[in-house]
């Protein structure tokens, strides 16, 4: 198939842009390189069937740069990721959340192409009543990213009344793995691992009881590849674990693969932050042949050994 990735230099992308290439796909992708980086595709850039785009989806060009391209699938992740940066500037976040959104619909609407396959958060779900949270839980935003999100989910379905182009949503619990920068509020397991390595303070907020979910970023790519097929049409899958580990035993865990002292400070909660979180990833099991499989200290151990060859390159 021909696959455009949008957001295909970044963390999550690079790796689907990866996994894409090596079952023999074509793969574009468009990045205005804001938040992703060229060296995540150093190996695609060898691969003759690969093609870097670097623009904005919110562009102009982008419905002809499309037309020329035809994919037949489009992997939706370009997005603006911080939900602070959302609460200081909703309509920036709106801008490129709802409005890129709509301009790569429309482009795939203009190039034919069958589906879509779209990057969402699990801040649509709010704070949810039952954990892990079921694939059917109604959304309930409480941030201006959140409701970006909903609000671009809520054009996928539009599209594809109207005009016939598939899509599968999916929701992604907190995604961690080689290539994860650790500046911004969204890795803290490669804030951790940064920090770790090279002997800085690591911090908890609150009291180290906030739980989150998880998943592995070669995982997270299955549920992707998985979804480019005709698996999923018109659905929205969770891509968790189902498991809830708490900041402090993170913390642990990433010490005990850095070899590093597990000794971090504490400080007071931060207003906002949800007390647990995790998913329920049955439903992708049913609608994509969909699981984790892989646990969260070899996960840690690959990421952390990703980031000390890196720090000494």
């Amino acid at each position: 198939m021909r696959i455009l990735v949008t957001g295909g230099a970044g963390f999550i992308g690079s790796h689907l842009v990866d996994r894409l290439l090596g079952e023999g796909h074509e793969v574009a992708v468009v990045d205005d390189l804001s938040g992703g980086d060229p060296a995540n595709l150093a190996a695609a850039g060898h691969d003759p069937r690969f093609v870097l785009h670097e623009g904005d989806i919110r562009d102009p060009g982008l419905a002809a740069l499309t037309a020329r391209l035809r994919p037949e699938v489009v992997c939706h992740l370009a997005a603006q990721i911080s939900v602070r940066k959302s609460v200081a500037d909703p309509i920036h976040d709106a801008r490129l959340n709802v409005e890129g959104t709509v301009a790569v619909l429309e482009a795939a609407r203009g190039c034919g192409a069958r589906k879509v396959v779209f990057a969402s958060s699990v801040a649509v779900y709010g704070r949810p009543e039952a954990l892990p949270v079921p694939g059917d839980a109604p959304a309930d935003p409480r941030s201006p990213y959140a409701a970006s999100k909903l609000g671009a989910e809520t054009y996928l379905a539009t599209y594809r009344a109207l005009h016939g182009i598939d899509h599968t949503t999916l929701v992604l619990s907190n995604v961690y793995g080689p290539r994860q920068s650790p500046d911004g509020e969204a890795g803290v397991v490669a804030i951790f691992t940064d920090a770790l390595l090279s002997g800085s303070p690591t911090v908890l907020y609150g009291d180290g009881t906030q739980t989150r979910d998880y998943v592995y970023v070669e995982d997270v790519v299955d549920g992707f590849a998985r979804a480019c097929g005709e698996a999923g049409g018109g659905r929205r899958f969770n891509l968790g674990t189902g498991v809830q580990t708490t900041d402090r035993r993170l913390h642990t865990l990433v010490a005990e693969a850095a070899g590093a002292p597990d000794t971090p400070a504490l400080a007071p909660a931060r207003p906002g932050d949800l007390p647990a979180m995790a998913v329920d990833p049955a439903p992708a099991a049913h609608g994509l042949g969909w699981s984790p499989r892989t646990d969260l200290p070899t996960g840690l151990k690959a990421t952390v050994e990703w980031a000390a060859a890196r720090a000494v390159s």
